[in-house]
């Protein structure tokens, strides 16, 4: 518990946590953690570790342009309340630049890895953030064994193309090939549409130098064609959460009714795509209480 040095006012609230955060260096992980690499079906992974590894597994899973590192504010809080936190980078997606350099970018190979990484460990409590989402959902439908409970963060809520739910790019979904739809994505990022701090934004610059385009490229299209899985996610027997930020790229309404749709708990918070770096002490008191109810 930290304390406010102006007014001596402890500061325990998640909300005023959040606000105090600042900009801080991404490069640099998270005190006590461990990195390694691990041998998927598509190629080496790198993750990043934190916790004992003897108490009971999170697994945080980064989506498209995305990298663990989006979890550096998420991994020591849970960590702290007694689990085992790990994330690593998507095949094609930085550090993991090269899994997959000689395959599509199919949702088959990204459901195998994820697989492999969760038979690799303990059944995990699992956080799919954006397009990660899906392919956790599908994993969890398809092994409902190693799974504990379901997160999904700013995860697209629909099935089909996606894009023609988003709110900014929504009006060109039809016409958009998966290369310009990357392209767009990519372009709003590099010049700040999310409004994100200099130190922030220098580091999601930095990850393209590392990130296969043709990987962004091919999920692209793959969120352009996006499964239908409420049902199966429906029936899952595990406690699952909806999470999303009110200026979302997809509106608030629809996380809503598609945590209404497959029985999830909803929230939500004063921010936009990336909870997990914005708002990490509400995101993790949510998945606290996720966890706690899966027990």
């Amino acid at each position: 518990m930290s304390t406010d040095s102006r007014s001596g006012r402890a500061l325990t609230d998640p909300a005023t946590l959040d606000a105090a955060i600042g900009d801080i260096d991404w490069t640099i992980p998270p005190a006590g953690s461990t990195a390694s690499r691990f041998a998927a079906p598509s190629g080496q992974l790198a993750v990043i570790s934190l916790g004992d590894p003897t108490h009971p597994r999170v697994v945080l899973v980064p989506g498209a342009t995305g990298s663990k590192e989006d979890f550096a504010l998420v991994l020591p809080l849970l960590a702290e309340a007694g689990y085992f936190v790990q994330s690593f980078d998507l095949a094609g997606q930085y550090e993991s630049a090269a899994a997959g350099a000689n395959a599509a970018y199919t949702y088959e190979l990204f459901i195998a890895d994820l697989i492999a990484f969760l038979e690799a460990g303990a059944p995990a409590h699992l956080l799919g953030y954006s397009f990660a989402g899906t392919v956790a959902q599908l994993v969890a439908v398809r092994r409902p064994d190693l799974v504990l409970s379901l997160a999904l963060l700013t995860t697209p809520p629909g099935s089909g193309n996606v894009f023609a739910s988003m709110k900014w790019l929504g009006r060109l979904a039809p016409i958009a090939s998966p290369r310009r739809g990357a392209a767009l994505m990519i372009w709003g990022i590099v010049t700040n549409k999310n409004r994100v701090p200099p130190r922030r934004l220098a580091f999601v610059r930095s990850r393209f130098a590392f990130t296969s385009r043709r990987s962004v490229d091919e999920i692209v299209g793959l969120m352009m064609a996006s499964p239908d899985l409420r049902n199966g996610v429906r029936a899952l027997p595990v406690p699952k959460l909806v999470a999303a930020g009110s200026h979302d790229l997809w509106p608030l309404a629809a996380h809503e009714r598609y945590a209404r749709e497959i029985h999830a708990d909803f929230r939500s918070y004063a921010t936009g795509h990336s909870p997990s770096e914005t708002t990490p002490h509400q995101l993790a008191a949510d998945l606290l209480d996720l966890y706690a109810r899966a027990r």
